[in-house]
């Protein structure tokens, strides 16, 4: 199992950058080196009364210069308090946490589809900057977009919004469609309903599919089971059809999984 590092890290930067999502990027002696994509770190509150950490996706990963970015929606309290850090502030967080993408899977000649819906958008960003093979970036949005400079940089990216501001008006496989894209592998990570259809789709059109599922977690380590999904294989911790998604995901292939 990869070596986990718990770290004070500086904050180096900090921007809103859409209506409730933030930009931060974080010092990192340890996490950022070790970092892969499609992982994900637990950061801790500097609030004595909120004792478990909030699991983040990585956006970015700078190794050479030691620092990850990660990019997140303030959905309650503890986030809300990320939001407010200034650079210089530190924030204690864990990781690298998780089973990433793997990359191995599209190598060059291959192409692929790196698709993201919602706040599961950011770890797209790496991933399509490791990635050998060929990435086509297909990303949804209710309506506000975020992160397409960075996307556009690695691949070639297509949007989908729901209101049909810029894009396809629709969803991810509207795009897919219309576009008449096609891909070697799939790799996708956003709300389970999206995560759902294309897991149908992949199975129609007889592409291989990986998901990073989004679950709320506890401690981030598979240690107090909170974040299970039910699974085709008997898990070796529980004895049962589960598999923890903070330890043996979040990224799992989907032929793997119940969702």
């Amino acid at each position: 199992m990869a070596e986990k590092f718990r770290e004070k890290a500086a904050v180096l930067e900090q921007e809103q950058i859409a209506a409730g999502i933030y930009s931060m990027w974080l010092q990192t002696e340890q996490i950022a080196p070790a970092a892969r994509p499609g992982q994900f770190i637990s950061v801790y509150s500097n609030d004595g009364s909120r004792m478990l950490p909030r699991p983040i996706s990585l956006c970015e990963i700078d190794r050479e210069k030691k620092a990850v970015r990660i990019v997140y929606r303030v959905a309650g309290k503890g986030t809300e308090e990320f939001s407010r850090c200034a650079v210089g502030d530190t924030l204690e967080i864990l990781g690298p946490l998780g089973n990433g993408f793997p990359l191995e899977r599209c190598p060059e000649g291959k192409r692929a589809f790196l698709i993201g819906g919602g706040i599961g958008i950011p770890p797209m960003v790496q991933l399509a900057s490791e990635l050998k093979g060929e990435a086509q970036v297909v990303v949804g949005y209710r309506d506000e977009l975020f992160l397409t400079e960075e996307l556009a940089a690695h691949g070639t990216l297509y949007l989908a919004t729901e209101d049909g501001s810029a894009g396809t008006k629709g969803n991810v496989i509207d795009c897919i469609r219309e576009h008449a894209l096609t891909a070697d592998v799939i790799f996708a990570c956003g709300p389970t309903p999206m995560l759902r259809a294309l897991k149908t789709y992949a199975a129609e059109q007889g592409i291989e599919c990986w998901i990073s599922m989004e679950e709320r977690m506890a401690c981030g380590i598979g240690a107090c089971l909170a974040c299970v999904c039910k699974s085709k294989e008997v898990d070796e911790h529980s004895r049962v059809h589960n598999k923890r998604i903070c330890k043996e995901g979040p990224v799992f292939l989907a032929d793997d999984v119940e969702l």
